[in-house]
């Protein structure tokens, strides 16, 4: 079932749209600010994002263009703002396209089909997405060699980015240094496997709310690392 996400402000609009769109067999999320919006539609797995111009604490334009940045989804842009320079801001800025409220939600519905059917068509004639891992809050692009925490992205070394995807790909096994030294730094764990905690450690800056209690990465005394899911 695809999964769509509607960032709107006025309630009884969204719940309105969802109301049709699960009708029609699709899966919808409903968020009523920007910055809630925007954190949704970076680490959600939506397929497309209805999105109102108009939004609290963060506006339609500026969550257009961070999804751009790093999604191809389809996005369609609402508003009761009819001005044409609106509708060409929110083109430019990559949303696919831009309805005027009101309008029926029925061809709310058929929009949403067809630039969902052109996307897989995209899809099919070799668009691939790129290879991501999502746990709890962090999304880990495999492909670009990126590392977003709550939708904001975290500057990542080489070998830090290298072991965090591991132990992700990896999850609840228990590691010793000794492995992860030899399958990160791709050494025989005769050298300095004190690197691996100090990996650790400045990885667990980037992740952790608290680093004093990890969420993520913990450590098992006297054997290792693992990465709880």
């Amino acid at each position: 079932m695809d999964k769509i996400l509607i960032v709107e402000d006025e309630a009884a609009i969204a719940e309105l749209e969802k109301d049709y769109l699960e009708l029609s067999g699709f899966e919808v999320d409903i968020e009523n600010t920007g910055d809630k919006g925007l954190a949704a539609a970076l680490t959600g797995d939506y397929k497309l994002i209805i999105l109102d111009l108009m939004l609290p604490n963060v506006d339609g334009f500026e969550i257009c263009k961070r999804v751009r940045e790093e999604k191809n989804i389809p996005v369609i842009m609402v508003s009761a703002k009819k001005d044409d320079i609106d509708k060409i801001r929110g083109l430019g800025l990559g949303a696919d396209d831009y309805m005027t409220k009101p309008f029926s939600p029925s061809e709310l519905v058929a929009r949403v089909k067809a630039h969902l059917a052109r996307y897989e068509r995209l899809i099919g004639t070799g668009m691939k997405e790129n290879e991501m891992i999502e746990i709890r809050g962090i999304k880990i692009d495999k492909t670009a060699r990126r590392v977003y925490v709550n939708g904001e992205e975290r500057a990542f070394t080489t070998k830090e980015f290298d072991l965090l995807t591991f132990l992700a790909q990896n999850p609840n096994h228990v590691y010793t240094k000794e492995e992860l030294f030899q399958e990160i730094w791709d050494m025989e764990s005769i050298g300095d496997i004190a690197t691996v905690t100090v990996h650790i450690k400045k990885i667990r800056e980037k992740i952790e709310a608290n680093t004093s209690k990890p969420q993520y990465i913990e450590t098992i005394w006297g054997v290792g690392y693992r990465f709880k899911v």
